[in-house]
């Protein structure tokens, strides 16, 4: 089975590519926002934590997130494969993650990389509204609601989330690029880093994927 990292700018549908992945090869989809909210939920030492630093405003150090992601995989689906989604971000943490890995005799297969120009990513983020009841998703020109403004599964009331503004996924679209440069060199260097088209539709991308992957 594969062990995959999945990068990508805000936007670039990583949520849907890792759920089309995941369902494929059978491995588990694994989101370190996933897992914070999980603990934080179920109030365990790691998530109680974490809740600290957050309602601080602060980040959660590497420390802590790599102590919940190794947790996550040593469960047992994790054994034959996994996809990692928003982990991680850094040459740290990419570091520490393959010497986890080593330890238990095995590596990252593949870093796949969604590639999406900054105009694109502003079309889509921009146009995106959320659903404040269910968390449906919607897209005023690409999937719009049936009644504007209102919900076609729950009927709750759609919005523009604050980070969907131009202004803040500009900033955003630089934060990463300034922070993940680094890391896809990394990949790179490896051997292990494949680039794919993130502007196509999601299905062309996904076959790209398989293709590089193998049934």
């Amino acid at each position: 089975m594969f062990r995959l990292v999945l990068l990508g700018p805000p936007g670039a549908g990583k949520g849907t590519q890792a759920r089309m992945i995941a369902g494929k090869y059978s491995i588990p989809h694994i989101s370190t926002g996933d897992i914070l909210r999980s603990n934080i939920k179920e109030e365990t030492p790691y998530g109680v934590e974490a809740k600290g630093y957050m309602d601080k405003g602060e980040l959660v150090p590497d420390e802590l997130v790599i102590a919940l992601l190794r947790t996550r995989l040593d469960e047992e689906d994790c054994k034959t494969g996994f996809l990692l989604d928003g982990f991680p971000r850094t040459v740290a943490q990419a570091e520490r993650l393959d010497n986890y890995l080593k330890k238990r005799g095995c590596r990252i297969d593949m870093a796949i990389e969604l590639d999406v120009a900054e105009d694109i990513l502003l079309k889509r983020m921009v146009g995106r509204r959320v659903c404040r009841v269910c968390g449906a998703t919607y897209h005023i020109t690409h999937m719009p609601t049936r009644i504007e403004g209102v919900c076609d599964i729950c009927g709750g009331e759609t919005y523009q989330r604050a980070d969907d503004t131009v202004e803040t996924v500009h900033n955003r679209f630089i934060v990463y690029h300034k922070e993940t440069a680094p890391l896809l060199d990394y990949y790179q260097t490896g051997g292990i880093l494949n680039r794919f088209d993130g502007s196509k539709d999601p299905e062309t991308i996904f076959e790209s994927i398989v293709s590089v992957l193998g049934a």
